[in-house]
């Protein structure tokens, strides 16, 4: 009977190494990035005879608002429309940073215990 023969890619924590190596480079694709919402609102005045009271379609705007939590507090930030889209673009990389961040961590949990499974197991035939 022959023996079969493992190879370095038949090993799951070269596959987990591989992925994670990946995903880093991933991180190096992020650019400037914030938390937070953007967003676009549309208001009503104070007037009681204009027309965005009564019709939703006329409402003042749009305004552009970037909202996130700073040491436990809602900042609110407005902004110029030509302004926008650099947070929009901003608050998009920090979501793709997030996913990434999550991606790794679970990898690494995966990678961790079948390690530390493998080191019980290399100390047990001592």
């Amino acid at each position: 009977m022959k023996k079969s023969q493992t190879t370095d890619s038949d090993n799951p924590l070269n596959s987990y190494r591989e992925r994670f190596l990946s995903l880093k480079r991933d991180l190096d694709a992020i650019n400037y990035f914030c938390k937070g919402t953007l967003l676009k609102r549309m208001m009503k005045c104070g007037q009681k005879r204009c027309a965005c009271q009564r019709v939703p379609s006329k409402r003042h705007g749009p305004y552009f608002e970037w909202t996130y939590k700073a040491k436990g507090k809602t900042v609110n930030i407005r902004f110029q429309p030509e302004e926008a889209p650099v947070y929009q673009n901003a608050v998009e990389e920090y979501g793709k940073l997030k996913s990434i961040l999550t991606r790794m961590e679970r990898l690494s949990r995966t990678a961790l215990a079948r390690l530390a499974r493998q080191a019980l197991s290399n100390s047990r035939k001592i």
